[in-house]
């Protein structure tokens, strides 16, 4: 019984350490560039927060979006793992845009804007990240003109698995492919009997499947038969000769002792033709 409760104490402790708190990402360390980072796993690259981007008149409106992602979002999407709350936003150009993105599993996520202007944001990308649950902020001004951009998880499969969205200025440049709920993925998941064999013919199909599934007829005459029946038949005048007469026990007793003397003769030839083998064998491997 004491063994019992230590066991559940270690579980429930060890179960308690491996949970991470959530996490406030808000003392972040500016390494220029618009890159900001903590040791905690919070990340901010190609944050800005003063510099209008050339076509901009000025900053047109303020916004600030709260961005959740986990698993539990993507429960009402079939077939997908992880995804964000929100697959769609629309702004208008040069809007000062802050995203907070809070992070509700106990994994990193990322939440990553493409097709930025590159001599503006470096690499052509804004991007948040947190690990495990925890909230971090950043922000942007976006271009000018109408534009559709993609924002998604860039950890490996997570995008794949559902996490992605697009966010368009003004009227947008159209809808991305594969974004959840908004537009049909480009391959869809398909859980269907699977089909006959590429390039075969539904007919073929089917005439190979009623061929395969048909009773087979075993031959009537066997090869095995005819040559035991040939050998009965070679065998028949000498049994003839050496049963005249013999008593049945004593033809059952003179067949069992012929049949042990053939087993005999099998052993002893098998175990000759292993002996040569092994022996060729090694010949071979000492050459």
């Amino acid at each position: 019984m004491r063994s019992l409760l230590l066991t559940t104490l270690f579980l429930i402790v060890a179960g308690a350490a491996s949970a991470k708190q959530f996490q406030e990402h808000n003392a972040l360390m500016d390494h220029g560039g618009g890159h900001l980072m903590d040791m905690g796993g919070g990340m901010v690259m190609g944050q800005n927060v003063d510099r209008i981007p050339d076509g901009c008149d000025g900053i047109a409106a303020t916004k600030e979006i709260t961005v959740h992602a986990g698993h539990k979002y993507a429960k009402k999407f079939p077939g997908r793992i992880y995804a964000f709350d929100v697959q769609e936003y629309q702004f208008e150009p040069c809007t000062k845009l802050t995203v907070h993105f809070i992070n509700e599993d106990n994994v990193r996520h990322q939440w990553m804007m493409h097709g930025l202007p590159k001599y503006l944001y470096p690499k052509g990308m804004f991007h948040l990240e947190v690990t495990g649950p925890g909230k971090i902020s950043g922000t942007l001004i976006l271009p000018p003109g109408e534009k559709t951009y993609l924002v998604h998880c860039d950890l490996a499969q997570h995008m794949e698995k559902g996490m992605k969205g697009q966010l368009k200025t003004g009227n947008g440049s159209g809808d991305l492919p594969s974004i959840p709920g908004v537009t049909p993925f480009v391959v869809q998941d398909d859980y269907s009997t699977i089909g006959p064999p590429a390039g075969i013919e539904k007919a073929e199909a089917a005439q190979m499947a009623k061929v395969a599934a048909a009773p087979r007829e075993e031959p009537l005459i066997s090869g095995v038969l005819v040559i035991g029946l040939a050998v009965g038949l070679l065998l028949t005048p000498f049994l003839m000769r050496k049963f005249k007469g013999m008593s049945a026990g004593e033809i059952v007793a003179y067949l069992l002792d012929l049949t042990k003397q053939l087993i005999g003769y099998v052993v002893r030839f098998l175990s000759w033709l292993y002996t040569q083998v092994s022996s060729l064998i090694s010949k071979q491997g000492s050459a």
